[in-house]
């Protein structure tokens, strides 16, 4: 049992941006560090599709986290000086609301029944978790890659809760080859027979789509120049080899089909469908009449650092060149920082040292 995991319960009915409500509805969040006095330390982040409100251990749940090396006691976001709260989407299943949660009006868990999510109700769920704590005003809003997106949601729709931001690796809007992949991951997992329209369970479970999904993201996930360098053409072992016809016998064929072992059982594959389809609808430039720069002046902030990486094929570096410049031209101090680590999207997870300079750095001179 994760005994650091709280719950903030969402207002009932909780209305959701496309139509539709929830009832009943709540985000599970984790915190690091103390609230100051003047409660003018928070510091929240808003993560990728997958991860769970666990960025970090703590002595309640010592289990590393999936930014352990970023956050904590003397590290780039220190726990000694900030309190750091992680909120898990709204519509993920690691313990925020969610299409495998049970429907209290049915008794039944929503499955597709689960109204369609925006981006938008992320950020709004978010922010009742903040309020919750008796947060006014973050002193630092980080989003990391989908959170990236939540996180100017949240800047726009609550303006004057946000007093700087860091933007990882995110974008203003989806790409259409960032839609086509997800799109991809979607249809993967639909065609399984086993996802039943959204009626599976542990016996008949979409196993292999989940699968294919997983190895589509992580091959988008890092860079064609990193996947020489590990793997280049080295072939298995022959009694590694899957003797089948087209059975695996690369080395890189081994390595997506371990981290999708890994990953097909840990994540529910109707939430999966709802997050990625929330991260394809998010546009900025909704707000700005058609344009992502208007979208962006439309968000009012002290600073920000905005962070990209030239191998991110997923979120190109121009997209982050976009967030800086909207973000400036609505006149904050925006310091733009390019990274070239060969590990593409998933570089912020990977390239510790190089994200730990550049985030510390900002918060420091906070």
């Amino acid at each position: 049992m994760n005994d650091a995991r709280r719950y903030c319960p969402l207002p009932s009915p909780f209305a959701m941006k496309r139509g539709g409500d929830l009832r009943g509805a709540h985000v599970a969040y984790e915190t690091w560090g103390e609230l100051s006095g003047a409660r003018d330390n928070a510091v929240l982040i808003l993560t990728g599709l997958s991860p769970s409100a666990h960025a970090t251990s703590s002595a309640d749940d010592p289990a590393p986290g999936w930014w352990e090396a970023m956050i904590g006691p003397g590290k780039a976001i220190d726990t000694q000086r900030w309190f750091v709260i992680c909120v898990n989407s709204l519509g993920s299943d690691k313990g925020s609301t969610c299409p495998a949660s049970i429907d209290p009006a049915t008794g039944e868990a929503y499955r597709l029944s689960f109204p369609e999510l925006a981006l938008e109700d992320v950020a709004n769920a978010a922010h009742i978790a903040v309020t919750s704590l008796g947060i006014e005003r973050l002193a630092c809003l980080i989003g990391c890659s989908m959170g990236g997106m939540s996180a100017l949601a949240y800047m726009l729709l609550h303006p004057g809760s946000v007093r700087t931001h860091i933007s990882v690796d995110t974008a203003p809007q989806a790409q259409p080859f960032a839609i086509a992949i997800r799109s991809l991951q979607r249809e993967a997992i639909r065609l399984d027979p086993h996802w039943n329209e959204g009626h599976y369970d542990n016996t008949r479970y979409p196993d292999t789509g989940m699968s294919i999904a997983r190895k589509l993201g992580v091959i988008t996930y890092r860079s064609a120049m990193e996947w020489n360098g590990r793997f280049a053409r080295i072939r298995l072992d022959a009694e590694e080899r899957d003797e089948g016809p087209f059975g695996r016998e690369f080395e890189v064929e081994s390595y997506l089909e371990g981290h999708a072992q890994r990953f097909v059982r840990n994540f529910d594959p109707n939430s999966y469908l709802y997050l990625s389809r929330a991260s394809d609808w998010f546009d900025i430039a909704e707000y700005g009449h058609g344009s992502v720069l208007e979208g962006l002046k439309l968000i009012h902030i002290e600073q920000a650092m905005v962070i990209g990486v030239s191998t991110d094929i997923l979120f190109p570096l121009e997209q982050q060149e976009q967030i800086a410049e909207g973000l400036r031209a609505a006149g904050a101090a925006v310091e733009f920082v390019a990274l070239n680590s060969p590990q593409g999207h998933d570089a912020f997870l990977v390239d510790i040292d190089n994200y730990s300079r550049a985030i510390g750095g900002f918060l420091n001179r906070l």
